[in-house]
């Protein structure tokens, strides 16, 4: 075998400075000054033998071969990081660190029931959260920076396993004083799309939504605008509209004190599917199927 091989070092410096378009906010990322950096990253361009980078004084290019290194080198660190979690998953299963991203309508209403549960059951588990859209989080996960992902269904995902977990209801919100109340459920067809506001693009409980109520009217005409259900629900109990929410979101008080009533949407497909995402062949796989179980039943528990 060479000696001459890159170091996991070398490839975290072209990594980081990929990502962060800087030298200056690569090293910071990387915990080091730039002058490591640059010279770390120099070695590997004299190692390979051409250029991976183009630097000028105001902006940093990677060549075409430097980013197929960089898709590379994203695949052996992940490679790395899981030859450590084999021996973890073989020693004490759920122990140690695991990183995980949740979605921003998940995030907020499910994890804080449900993370004072897991800690009690898995002490020794050291969990470390990043919110981000769907999009983002599977980004994440593929190339490495995440474990797993706990996010809604459908989404367009690529190669993964996935544990379901449980079904989250979408229920349509709008003020209390509106004359058009059902007593029970709300049809799609009962929606005024003219009054409909939804989360801005990037946010996949918009296409869910939209999904649900099946009426491609509805995605041409609503208000989409939204950067969270907070923000939706603030608009709404200011009459600007009505909207829909995972039951999850009212479930973890959302609409307290507000003047806003919700129904259930009736229609085939009123619900986001709500399951643990991780990496096809992970090492790791009986830890998600674990962390699956346990995150459901306390999920039914609170339900």
């Amino acid at each position: 075998m060479s000696a001459y091989l890159p170091t996991l070092k070398q490839l975290q410096y072209l990594i980081a400075l990929k990502e962060q378009g800087h030298f200056g906010r690569a090293a910071e990322s990387c915990f080091v000054t730039q002058s490591t950096l640059s010279a770390g990253i120099r070695e590997l361009e004299t190692l390979i033998g051409t250029t991976l980078v183009e630097r000028t004084r105001r902006v940093v290019r990677f060549t075409q071969l430097g980013d197929r290194i960089v898709e590379k080198a994203y695949r052996v660190l992940r490679e790395a990081e899981e030859l450590a979690a084999i021996a973890q998953a073989a020693g004490k299963p759920l122990s140690g660190d695991l990183r995980m991203s949740v979605i921003p309508t998940i995030a907020p209403f499910l994890l804080p029931r449900l993370l004072p549960h897991l800690r009690r059951e898995k002490p020794e588990l050291k969990l470390y959260l990043r919110e981000e859209t769907s999009a983002a989080a599977v980004e994440s996960l593929r190339h490495g920076h995440v474990d797993c992902v706990l996010m809604a269904l459908p989404f367009a995902t690529g190669e993964v396993e996935q544990a379901h977990l449980f079904d989250d209801r979408l229920f349509v919100a709008f003020p209390r004083d509106d004359p058009r109340d059902p007593p029970s459920t709300i049809d799609p067809d009962m929606i005024d799309e003219t009054r409909l506001l939804l989360l801005e693009d990037g946010h996949c409980l918009k296409d869910h939504a939209l999904a649900a109520c099946n009426r491609p009217e509805l995605r041409a005409e609503a208000t989409m605008m939204g950067t969270s259900l907070h923000t939706l629900v603030q608009m709404v109990d200011n009459g600007l509209g009505l909207t829909l929410l995972p039951e999850m979101a009212i479930k973890g008080g959302i609409l307290e004190h507000t003047n806003i009533a919700a129904r259930p949407l009736q229609s085939e497909h009123a619900a986001r599917e709500i399951a643990l995402v991780w990496r096809k062949g992970s090492p790791r796989e009986k830890e998600f199927r674990m962390l699956a179980e346990i995150l459901q039943h306390l999920a039914q528990q609170e339900g």
